[in-house]
């Protein structure tokens, strides 16, 4: 095993605004795969109306309603500086709902509001004519060598990415970003998302993915059969739903 000289910092930025759906867990997770396989990890939380430092290793944003996102966005813009200079010295983002939503450009509200986000991803969010709330299955990007993914999403946003961007990967089932077909933001370092669950859990090797960034290395593997377990079975009821949803509308389109 390759030792480290200071322990993973999983940062949690304003967990009491950006929690709604139970996000903390990606953290919780992040740091307890690191302690089983020895590697010294701890939890660092981002308190509402604190700077966000620029030392830690992983940067986790998760969901909130719109008066929370609000007021994540005027202290994240605060801090911008501070998470920018920590991306482009090896820190990893997972940024997942109104997270993600606020590593773009702007956020327009149906009234024609608009919030600015970071700008670290070349995308904008415009809220949509419906929520979209469910299950959700997405298909990795085939470069991160991860499995389908399983999660769950409740959120009136829909995303577009710039022609640069890239997903984090293809919906087979669900909303997602709304547009496209496709979920989430994959950069370097960064992965953005509106899989809740959350998503971590859900998804061990997704987490081993960030840590691997984190660590520059592989991972001694864990014993991950329960959760995978869990995972091939929300993908399977999930995929089926879809499937007679669409057998559905195709039925009564046809008349």
């Amino acid at each position: 095993m390759v030792s480290r000289a200071s322990a993973v910092r999983v940062g949690l930025v304003f967990p009491e605004l950006l929690g709604t759906y139970g996000d903390r867990g990606n953290a919780v997770v992040l740091v307890e795969r690191c302690r089983r396989r020895g590697i010294d990890a701890e939890l660092v939380e981002v308190a509402a109306g604190a700077p966000i430092p620029d030392s830690l290793d992983v940067y986790l944003l998760g969901g909130g309603e719109d008066d929370s996102q609000v007021m994540a966005a005027a202290g994240m813009r605060e801090s911008s500086a501070a998470i920018e200079r920590a991306q482009h010295s090896g820190a990893v983002i997972l940024a997942v709902c109104a997270g993600f939503q606020l590593l773009g450009h702007r956020y327009e509200a149906r009234g024609g509001e608009q919030l600015d986000g970071l700008g670290l991803v070349d995308m904008t969010t415009a809220a949509g004519p419906s929520r979209l709330i469910g299950e959700v299955v997405v298909e990795p990007d085939p470069s991160l060598r991860i499995p389908t993914l399983s999660g769950f999403e409740n959120h009136g946003g829909r995303t577009r990415l710039g022609p640069d961007e890239h997903p984090l990967g293809r919906v087979l089932a669900g909303g997602g970003n709304g547009v496209g077909g496709v979920d989430g933001v994959l950069r370097e370092r960064i992965i953005g998302t509106y899989l809740h669950g959350p998503v971590l859990p859900r998804n061990p090797a997704l987490a081993d993915l960030l840590l691997t960034w984190v660590l520059g290395r592989d991972l001694e593997p864990v014993d991950d059969r329960l959760p995978d377990e869990l995972r091939s079975l929300r993908v399977a009821a999930a995929t089926a739903t879809g499937w007679r949803a669409r057998v559905r509308d195709f039925k009564l389109n046809r008349g």
